[in-house]
């Protein structure tokens, strides 16, 4: 017993450093982006386009990693991944033109869509051992290697480095931390007793719940990408702040996600993830109306702060629901909810801005408040029958049993 709770605080250190040499990845390549854009020769317009590439072999990849994981096991599939990732980042800092910058944003999403992916399979395995919620806290983490990646390449933008040489070494520290992090990844899963074996070569038909904590994902995810392209315009067009506080609405915005994924684990172990979707998506929903309609800079800033905490641990949930609805399938299930959040991810910029030819930026806010809405409403179908917590006792999460004994 106790050589497995030794395991499995070793696979969960692991799976927090995958989320965050991810975050680490896609900041790095962030912040990098102006200088990547001047190198190839393209324009905003041109760059915009190919920037779908980079989502189009994410969201490819994801679909394919996640039955890939069920077969061969997250261990090797995180492990490919991560490599895969790390080494391709260098990719579009040594592009020179349109055409070649198109083929490492292609490239490397798909590292990116393989990654993502398997971790968050990988999570939920660990997630199951645990036997209480833990999936919030690897979002988090995400965050934070995000947040590492804008410290060095600031600093590295400051000692005059290249896109090409900073790229190249954070490419070799990822394929270091992803072989130095592979050994404590869990193993396949064993077979639940008494479940149906899968068939070799059976097409498994994805339930109707996946595709509903899908379609979830997507408007979630929406969400979150209004807020990253569009709370910094919205300070600063609408309200006319200046740029330095305006850039304080995303500020605000990620800080409070952060925080609020760093906590949403203990909460939902006490009030359930039903109540985690419901009551934060109905926080964010109020906290965008705030933003949206306030003449005041300060209560825009609380606004977008409030919507950040009520999303921090909705998209976690989901996930969670998704690998635990059926282990031998988990895989799957999350790269159907992964790749549908990932393309309301992108879809969030896309579809506010033809919407400001119609409509003031902040009224265009009024869509996300709507898939808020929408989400609180729709919590429900996280409920599994037995699962709600009594007042004031743990629950796991949902299709985990509870052990006292886990770590």
């Amino acid at each position: 017993m106790e050589r497995t709770e030794r395991s499995l605080r070793a696979a969960r250190l692991a799976t927090f450093t995958y989320f965050a040499l991810n975050g680490f990845l896609m900041g790095m390549w962030i912040v990098h982006i102006p200088g990547i854009e001047h190198r190839a020769g393209t324009g905003h317009a041109v760059f915009g386009w190919l920037l779908l590439l980079l989502g189009a072999g994410a969201f490819a990849a994801m679909q394919i990693a996640g039955p890939l994981t069920d077969r061969f096991g997250a261990r090797v599939v995180v492990s490919f991944g991560a490599a895969l990732c790390s080494a391709t980042l260098i990719l579009p800092g040594l592009a020179t033109n349109a055409w070649t910058l198109g083929a490492a944003l292609l490239v490397f999403g798909v590292g990116n869509g393989c990654l993502d992916v398997s971790m968050n399979a990988h999570a939920v395995q660990v997630e199951r051992g645990y036997g209480r919620p833990v999936m919030s806290a690897f979002h988090a983490t995400y965050s934070l290697g995000g947040v590492l990646a804008a410290l060095v390449g600031a600093r590295t933008l400051g000692w005059g480095w290249s896109p090409a040489t900073t790229l190249a070494v954070a490419a070799a520290l990822g394929l270091a931390v992803a072989a130095a992090a592979s050994r404590a990844l869990l193993g396949r899963p064993a077979a639940v007793p008494g479940a149906d074996a899968p068939l070799a070569g059976t097409r498994h038909r994805t339930p109707r719940r996946i595709w509903s904590l899908a379609a979830l994902a997507l408007m979630i995810m929406l969400c979150e990408g209004v807020a990253n392209d569009w709370s910094v315009l919205h300070l600063r067009n609408v309200l006319d702040a200046p740029a330095a506080t305006a850039a304080l609405a995303f500020g605000a915005f990620a800080t409070a996600m952060t925080t609020g994924r760093l906590l949403a684990d203990r909460v939902a172990a006490r009030v359930g993830p039903v109540a985690i979707l419901r009551y934060g998506a109905s926080a964010a929903a109020l906290g965008m109306t705030v933003a949206a309609l306030s003449p005041w800079i300060p209560l825009a800033l609380l606004g977008w702060t409030v919507f950040g905490a009520g999303l921090s641990g909705c998209v976690p949930q989901l996930f969670s629901a998704a690998g635990h609805t059926d282990h031998s399938t988990a895989g799957a299930n999350v790269s159907r909810v992964a790749g549908l959040g990932y393309l309301g991810m992108l879809a969030g910029p896309a579809v506010i801005g033809p919407l400001t030819h119609l409509v003031p930026l902040n009224l265009t806010f009024f869509l996300p408040v709507a898939f808020c809405v929408i989400a609180a409403c729709a919590a429900g179908i996280l409920r599994v029958p037995g699962t709600e917590p009594r007042p004031g006792k743990a629950v796991a999460p949902v299709g985990v049993r509870r052990s006292d004994s886990a770590p």
